[in-house]
């Protein structure tokens, strides 16, 4: 809402002080897991939700390529579950629900850990982690949330478009995070559009509202900034760094992922420059309107001071007729339309001069022009 004042998503750590390695603490408000596989071959796919994880062992080992995904970290018992289903190791478990990691590639014996962050941007950015495991028994992703940016994946294995269905759960990871990757870019095509929108209102009409979305801008890039150069590092460790898991085919795939991700990290830097210069553009325009109300105050009282002399000389009414050296103007038959008149003549001769000098002249006049060229 206009005017409402966007305040930071307040850092908390699932778990408590102290509590020893592989404690999975649950957060009480995170939703409840619903679980999804997607079961595939060359010439075939299954598609269903899971309830329980003991019905996961009639896929395990009995298709090419098992993808388990989990969407919501509200249920302790179903997370130690598929941590045993697929021998995950205690402290990836934990990793996975203390969802404020950094982008990491881990090995924990035959299993790759990833953490990677996931952005959307409904109203304002929202980040959340999105945990990859890649072993010998399929590839397991565990969500914060539902929703996510991968259904273009679950279309391309629905209808068997592209390699993925011919490839392995190498190629699944890198199609998970390379989706991941790519939904920066509208992301940051809105931020290039709120940035331009922003610089249109400095212009224009700048306000408190103005400056208060100048400096939300300004911290969700560089939330964005957070979330991708480390993403870079741990993409490029996948891309350069042998692994069992991966072949060597999937790697240069990676490679690319690792150029889009500098391509994305340039982009973000660049927006960040251009906040800031909002911020210096918001106060410049801040100051030129201040020196126009300071300039018509100060002519105002300008032209009135002369004015103020006048009425006032005339204000002290000394009687002609008892001095000769007082202001014979007081007994006049014209002496009040007289003194009218030469303040109206004093006021226009101020407005004139100060006219062919130009101060009478807007200074918004020239931006107008400049910005038509």
């Amino acid at each position: 809402m206009p005017g409402k004042r966007i305040r930071p998503r307040r850092w908390r750590r699932g778990g408590e002080v102290g509590a020893p390695p592989e404690t999975i603490q649950v957060d009480p408000d995170a939703p409840a897991p619903v679980i999804s596989i997607f079961a595939y071959g060359p010439e075939e796919y299954v598609e269903q939700s899971v309830r329980d994880p003991d019905e996961l062992d009639e896929f395990l080992g009995q298709w090419p390529v098992v993808w388990v995904n989990v969407d919501g970290l509200g249920g302790a018992e179903v997370l130690k579950k598929l941590a045993t289903t697929f021998a995950l190791h205690g402290l990836a478990v934990e990793d996975v629900v203390n969802v404020h990691q950094r982008p990491k590639v881990e090995q924990y014996g035959d299993d790759l850990f990833i953490v990677s962050r996931m952005a959307s941007i409904p109203d304002r950015l929202e980040v959340e982690q999105l945990s990859v495991f890649l072993g010998q028994r399929g590839v397991l992703t565990f969500q914060e949330r539902p929703g996510d940016c991968l259904e273009p994946i679950r279309n391309r294995i629905r209808k068997a478009t592209g390699r993925i269905r011919t490839q392995g759960p190498d190629y699944l990871t890198y199609a998970i995070l390379d989706a991941v990757i790519d939904n920066y870019f509208p992301i940051l095509e809105e931020f290039g559009e709120r940035l331009e929108t922003l610089e249109e209102d400095i212009l224009r009409n700048p306000g408190p509202e103005v400056i208060s979305r100048i400096y939300a801008a300004k911290r969700d890039l560089l939330t964005l900034r957070r979330a991708v150069w480390p993403q870079r590092e741990a993409v490029n460790l996948l891309s350069r760094e042998p692994c069992a898991l991966i072949n060597e085919n999937t790697r240069l795939y990676f490679r690319d992922s690792c150029d889009h991700l500098a391509q994305i990290m340039d982009i973000v830097e660049t927006f960040r420059e251009l906040a800031m210069g909002l911020v210096e553009g918001y106060q410049s325009s801040m100051s030129n309107r201040m020196n126009e109300v300071m300039k018509v105050l100060t002519i105002i009282a300008t032209i009135f001071i002369p004015l103020s002399f006048i009425a006032g000389l005339y204000g002290m009414n000394f009687k002609p007729e008892k001095s000769p050296l007082n202001m014979p103007e007081l007994a006049w038959y014209w002496g009040y339309p007289f003194a009218l008149g030469l303040m109206a003549a004093v006021a226009a001769g101020l407005v004139i001069y100060f006219w062919r000098k130009g101060w009478l002249k807007s200074s918004s006049t020239g931006s107008k022009q400049d910005r038509r060229h």
